[in-house]
């Protein structure tokens, strides 16, 4: 009798539980017929969020257009500098854009405070990740405002001395065109924070020669050579002064220091012209240019003889 017992408890305690397990499913089931049935309208609605988010896109993108086009003719109305327009348009570019996906984010239903959440600690997280970036923005700022070049101008980096005509600057960099074609991007930061030249920020550049004779010639003579040289090229500036000093008394030759201006886009080819015609000068007056050389002067008495 007590074995029947315990087999007629353990029916009685397994009924439930396989009612249970029953209830479940028939649950589940449930559950899974009504998203069935809300699918179709939920697809709907996601549809159409989705095309009012491209739609959204595509305006928001036509007014971004549209503003930076207006900001692009009130800086050209203010003759505003070409670099703080591009400078502008960039920042006006990255934050129209960033406004407009906030926009499409909260068109799907995302809470905007949780957005400002995530973007203030995705912010930091990526402020710490690119401050070179930040560094660049805000030397972008300085140069803007302190303008040591423009676009244009010719410039020399001291870092790692590039060169070439300011193109653009943009951001985070400068473009630079070499007079090779290469095309030159140096970080905003790189500029502010270093030493630079702007070879073309006055009209007229001065330009230094050296150039080295023989002990055996007349200075004076090729002093006066020098000067009528100088007089004859037009590209040598006659309002201003050429002058010619002896510079250094070197242990081959005597080193003459000749000084002329120039306009500065005729800077390069007045200095080879002027160099090419002193050393045919110098010849046709036999004028030397000596090379570098060592002279040994052997006395008998030392030698024994």
């Amino acid at each position: 009798m007590s074995g029947a017992g315990s087999f007629y408890g353990l029916l009685l305690t397994a009924a439930p539980t396989a009612q249970d397990t029953i209830q479940d499913v028939e649950k589940q089931l449930g559950l899974v017929e009504r998203y069935l049935s809300e699918l179709p309208e939920r697809l709907l609605n996601l549809g159409i969020r989705t095309v009012l988010a491209l739609v959204l896109f595509v305006i928001g993108s036509r007014i971004i257009l549209m503003i930076r086009h207006f900001f692009r003719k009130a800086m050209e109305r203010s003759s505003s500098s070409g670099e703080a327009e591009q400078f502008l348009d960039s920042a006006i570019k990255i934050l129209l854009y960033v406004v407009l996906i906030f926009m499409i984010l909260q068109l799907f239903g995302v809470d905007a405070a949780s957005i400002a959440t995530v973007i203030g600690s995705v912010g930091v997280t990526v402020g710490l990740a690119i401050q070179g970036s930040l560094s660049n923005c805000i030397g972008g700022i300085l140069i803007l405002t302190l303008k040591p070049f423009r676009v244009g101008d010719y410039i020399i980096e001291a870092t790692n001395k590039n060169e070439g005509v300011v193109q653009q600057i943009s951001i985070f960099y400068t473009k630079l065109a070499t007079y090779d074609n290469q095309t030159v991007l140096i970080p905003n930061g790189s500029l502010a924070n270093s030493s630079l030249t702007n070879v073309t920020d006055e009209p007229e550049r001065r330009v230094d020669l050296r150039v080295g004779i023989s002990y055996d010639s007349d200075i004076r003579q090729a002093r006066a050579v020098v000067l009528k040289l100088a007089e004859a090229n037009p590209l040598v500036l006659k309002d201003r002064d050429t002058t010619v000093y002896v510079d250094a008394l070197a242990d081959s030759s005597v080193t003459l220091f000749i000084r002329f201006w120039a306009r500065k886009e005729d800077y390069w080819q007045a200095r080879y012209e002027l160099l090419e015609s002193i050393k045919y000068g110098f010849d046709e007056a036999g004028i030397q240019i000596p090379y570098n050389q060592l002279d040994v002067h052997l006395v008998g008495k030392s030698l024994g003889i």
